[in-house]
C-alpha cells in the first residue's frame, strides 16, 4: 500500500472517533450511543502486547497466552496474507465473559431473519450490544410485542479495519487452536467484507479460519487439527436447518394461528428428541450443547445457523483451484464479492 493511501485510511480512521465521541455523548441512552461508548472504552482499555509480555510483573500465564497470540499473529500476515496492522498486537482486559451480545430477533411465524443495518457494516442479522442487561431488555419489549428473540455472547468482532482490533480477555478463555483460528477468522473479515451478505462474510472468514488452522499447525510440527466441537456442531447444524426448513413449509401451510403455534411447539419438541438420540448415539454421551438444547426454543434460535458455513466448501473449492496460494485465492474471493448479489450466489453454488 503506498503511503498516500495509507495516510487516507489513517485519516479515515481519525475522522471515526469525534464522530464516534458525538454519538456516545449526545445518545448514550440510545442504540448507537451504547455502540459508540462501548467502542470508545475497547479504545481506551487497548495496551501493546509486547510491553505486557515485557514486564516481569505480569501474570505468567497470561504472558504465555500472549506471547502464542503474537505468534500466531505474524503467520497471519506472513503466511495467509492477511492484513499487516496493529490489530490483535494490543490487549484489552474486559472483566466480563463476552466483549458484545448479539440478539437475533424473528417474527412468530416466520424463519427470516430480522436485520439491523448500520453505516459501515451494512445489513446483518442481528443487533450487538456491550451490555448482556440492555440485550435482554431489548429482548423482553420485542418478545412482548410477539417476537422470537435469542442472546448470544459473542468473544470477538472486527471493525472492519476502522481501528485496530485488541485481542481481547474474552478470546483468552479458548484453547490455543481456537485463540489462533479466532484471530485469523477476524482478520479475514479486516481483508475482505461484502456488506449485507452475512453469509458470504462469515463463511469466507471460517474457511480462512480453518485453513489457516491447518497450516498454522504444520508449521509448528504439529498434527492436524481434530476437532470433535466443529464435528458436533456441524451435526446439530444439520439438525437446526432441517428444523428450519420444516418450520417454514409450516408457516406456508395456511393453518390457523392457534394450529400453527401447537405445530410450531411440536417441532421443536422433535428437533430436541433428535439432539437427545445424536448425543447419546453419534456423540457417545458428549452432553456441550445441552444448555443451549434446555433454553427456550423458538424461530430466532435457528438464525445464526448456516450464517457461518453455508459456503465454506464452496470457497475450499476455490482454494484449491488457484493451487492454495492465498493472495490469488483472496483477490478471487473480492472478485465475487463485487458480483451482483444473484450472481454471486449461481457462483457459489457451482464451486460448491
Amino acid at each position: 500500500m503506498s503511503k498516500s493511501k495509507i495516510a487516507a485510511v489513517d485519516n479515515r480512521k481519525r475522522r471515526w472517533v469525534p464522530l464516534l465521541l458525538v454519538v456516545g455523548l449526545s445518545g448514550c441512552s440510545s442504540y448507537y450511543g451504547q455502540l459508540a461508548v462501548g467502542q470508545l472504552q475497547l479504545l481506551r482499555q487497548r495496551e501493546p502486547i509486547a510491553a505486557i509480555i515485557d514486564n516481569p510483573q505480569s501474570d505468567p500465564q497470561l504472558r504465555q497466552r500472549l506471547t502464542l497470540a503474537l505468534q500466531a499473529r505474524g503467520f497471519a500476515s506472513r503466511a495467509l496474507a492477511l492484513p499487516d496492522n496493529r490489530s490483535y498486537r494490543v490487549y484489552a482486559e474486559l472483566q466480563r465473559p463476552y466483549v458484545m451480545w448479539n440478539l437475533f430477533v424473528a417474527e412468530e411465524f416466520s424463519v427470516a431473519q430480522q436485520t439491523q443495518c448500520f453505516p459501515i457494516a451494512g445489513c446483518v442479522g442481528y443487533r450487538g450490544y456491550y451490555q448482556q442487561g440492555r440485550a435482554r431488555g431489548a429482548a423482553a419489549l420485542l418478545q412482548a410485542e410477539g417476537y422470537d428473540t435469542l442472546v448470544a455472547g459473542v468473544p470477538a468482532y472486527s471493525t472492519l479495519g476502522w481501528f485496530d482490533d485488541p485481542l481481547l480477555s474474552s478470546m483468552l478463555r479458548w484453547d490455543d487452536d481456537r485463540l489462533a483460528g479466532l484471530i485469523f477468522h477476524e482478520l479475514a473479515h479486516q481483508r475482505l467484507y461484502v456488506t449485507d451478505d452475512t453469509a458470504f462474510n462469515e463463511s469466507y472468514a471460517s474457511f480462512v479460519e480453518r485453513e489457516g488452522l491447518r497450516q498454522w499447525r504444520a508449521s509448528r510440527g504439529l498434527p492436524p487439527f481434530s476437532d470433535a466441537l466443529r464435528d458436533q456442531y456441524a451435526d446439530l447444524s444439520r439438525l437446526a436447518l432441517a428444523t428450519r426448513e420444516r418450520l417454514a413449509a409450516l408457516y406456508a401451510s395456511g393453518l390457523s394461528e392457534p394450529e400453527m403455534r401447537a405445530a410450531k411447539a411440536a417441532e421443536f419438541m422433535r428437533m430436541r428428541q433428535a439432539y437427545r438420540r445424536l448425543r447419546d448415539g453419534a456423540w457417545n454421551g458428549d452432553d456441550r450443547f445441552d444448555r443451549w438444547m434446555a433454553q427456550p426454543l423458538n424461530n430466532a434460535s435457528l438464525v445464526p445457523f448456516g450464517l457461518y458455513d453455508q459456503w465454506v466448501s464452496a470457497f475450499a473449492a476455490l482454494f484449491e483451484q488457484v493451487g492454495g496460494d492465498w493472495p490469488r485465492f483472496h483477490a478471487q474471493v473480492a472478485a465475487l464479492g463485487r458480483l451482483p448479489a444473484d450472481e454471486r450466489k449461481r457462483q457459489l453454488e457451482a464451486l460448491r
